[in-house]
Order: structure tokens, then C-alpha cells, then sequence
């Protein structure tokens, strides 16, 4: 029996540049780039501990910092809803800037 997909905010706060790479790279193939570090992930119990395994492999965890937030259930039809204060909000460009 499958479980359930919850939408992930995840977020990062990465010490080392090529490490920062790495962990964008790894997040884009679990979720839309919201902000240059931050993703939001549709995520079931299976792929959010996947995930999780390889930020854990790629990250220095005395230096650096992944957040997961739960948003609650991921419906096939829902759509993300974003509200931007200054700046209006776009999706960014797939390509990591450092």
C-alpha cells in the first residue's frame, strides 16, 4: 500500500560552495526550485527518506543545515499558491548560482 505524498518546504543553509552545488543538483530531482534555496517537494515516506539519505551523503553536518517543513497532503490537483512581499514571485532558473 502506497502512502500518502505531503509537500516538503526544504530548505538549505550550506557552508562550502561545491557541497551547496551538490545538494541543489541532488533537490532538483525531488521537487520545484522556489528561491535559490528553497525547494518545495511532493514527497511519500519512501522518497522523503531517500531524500533525506542523500543530502545526508553529500552535507557536513557540523557545518551545514537542511530543513524540512511539512505543508501537509500533496493533491494532483492542487496548485502551489506563493504570496511575495517586495519583489514579485518567479520560479528561478534551474541553473545554481554560487
Amino acid at each position: 500500500m502506497a502512502t500518502a505524498r505531503l509537500r516538503y518546504l526544504v530548505s538549505y543553509d550550506i557552508a562550502n560552495a561545491k557541497r551547496l552545488r551538490r545538494v541543489a543538483k541532488t533537490l532538483e530531482s525531488y521537487g520545484t526550485r522556489l528561491q535559490f534555496s528553497v525547494f518545495e517537494c511532493p514527497l511519500d515516506d519512501t522518497r522523503l527518506a531517500q531524500a533525506k539519505a542523500a543530502l545526508a551523503e553529500i552535507i557536513n553536518a557540523d557545518h551545514d543545515q537542511v530543513l524540512f517543513v511539512s505543508l501537509g497532503p500533496a493533491a494532483a490537483d492542487a496548485t502551489l499558491i506563493i504570496e511575495a512581499l517586495g519583489l514579485p514571485y518567479t520560479v528561478r532558473s534551474r541553473v545554481t548560482i554560487v
